[in-house]
């Protein structure tokens, strides 16, 4: 196993290297606030789980619905860097607004500008991705790039405790030093990264229109709706911060929950993206559904705290097992040409579920208790297994 993994991981090209050390130092940013910002919004200005909910939810679908636009407008333009700055951009100028927000309103503004950015660079970056890797080692390229990714899920939330610990639970000195890293994220896209030369495609064509997406197979829509189940089950991670919290995790301790599950996420999201070069992709999405549903049980089980941290982790391999394989999928099934709109649909649709999930688990824990939020993760969970067992992709 070893001989083999290691020339695939030398054949890696070094721009895919430096996007995920972009990735990671993003991720050390929004971590360093995203891990505490359920927990503030709860404990210090009392807002809702449904608020957050919806917060969450409308946050992460305004991500992936832009993607949409932003994935077109590269495969239109042909040029995907430009977008991908100007994301990473937008996500480092909303950083100082969340220290400087005195009340709920500009903290929502700043999430949606962040998550706005967030969704300018995903799709022409994972586009960028695509292009610049050879096609047999595409699924060990997005592992690793969400490998590097999730290293820095996993360092933000472990600074932000830190630094609450030493700063006796300042949220607001920590949202400061969460604007450096993202600063140092734009600055290495600009300089480390060159973006592949296209050839001339002719006259440009918009490519949301009815024939261009009659191009898109009909394994590609089979991902889409795949994705838009698994974003219902899997509803946001602020959930998880508010779960384990309740068995009485002081303050400070609330980004342990993230160091945790981003800690499995980023150990195993290589050697699955490695593994999904090889094996059989629907195979391989049921079982991280598999696991998800262990989570949800997990999370569900009441009273048991050692419990809800195999929950966590749990959490964290489905991530590992699903992300990277997906985007993977997604590449593999459309046109090269329409790989940044591709990615735009997929996430529009994981968008919209993904606001109802968010939604909805936030009016299941206010109304019927925390646990009901995650037993209804579980049936979504396995209903996505039960969906991906009884029909394979035409394109496999």
């Amino acid at each position: 196993m070893s001989t083999d993994s290691r020339p695939q991981r030398e054949r890696i090209p070094r721009a895919i290297w430096a996007l995920g050390f972009v990735s990671l130092l993003m991720d050390v940013s929004s971590e360093l606030i995203h891990s505490l910002l359920p927990v503030f919004l709860f404990t210090s200005l009392g807002v809702s789980a449904f608020a957050i909910g919806l917060l969450e939810g409308a946050a992460e679908a305004t991500a992936l619905i832009v993607k949409v636009f932003s994935g077109a407008l590269s495969d239109w333009w042909g040029r995907r860097k430009p977008l991908a700055v100007l994301g990473y951009g937008l996500g480092a100028a909303s950083k100082p607004l969340f220290a400087m927000a005195g009340g709920f309103g500009l903290v929502a503004a700043a999430r949606l500008i962040d998550r706005v950015g967030k969704g300018i660079r995903g799709a022409p970056r994972d586009a960028l991705v695509a292009d610049i890797t050879p096609a047999e080692i595409r699924g060990a390229a997005f592992g690793l790039r969400q490998a590097l990714d999730t290293v820095g899920a996993f360092l933000g939330p472990l600074a932000a405790m830190g630094l609450m610990l030493a700063w006796a639970d300042d949220f607001r000195a920590v949202f400061w030093v969460a604007t450096i890293p993202a600063f140092l994220a734009v600055a290495l896209l600009w300089f480390g990264v060159r973006e592949p030369a296209h050839a001339p495609a002719g006259r440009r064509v918009n490519p949301i229109r009815r024939e261009q997406l009659r191009r898109l197979p009909a394994g590609y829509w089979w991902v889409v709706g795949i994705g838009a189940i698994v974003a219902l089950a899997r509803f946001s991670e602020a959930f998880l911060v508010l779960r384990v919290q309740q068995g009485g995790l002081p303050l400070a301790y609330a980004p342990l929950v993230l160091i945790v599950m981003n800690a499995v996420y980023a150990a195993a999201a290589y050697p699955f993206g490695h593994l999904a070069d090889r094996v059989d992709h629907a195979r391989l999405l049921a079982g991280g559904l598999l696991v998800l549903v262990a989570a949800d049980t997990a999370l569900a089980w009441d009273g048991h705290a050692a419990v809800a941290w195999l929950g966590v982790m749990l959490w964290g391999l489905h991530m590992a097992m699903t992300q990277g394989l997906l985007a993977a999928m997604v590449a593999d099934a459309a046109p090269a040409d329409l790989r940044g709109t591709a990615y735009g649909m997929f996430n529009l649709a994981s968008g919209v579920m993904m606001l109802a999930g968010s939604a909805l688990a936030g009016l299941l824990w206010d109304r019927l208790g925390a646990a009901a939020t995650f037993w209804a993760g579980g049936v979504f969970s396995a209903l996505a297994c039960g969906v991906v067992l009884a029909r394979r992709p035409a394109a496999e």
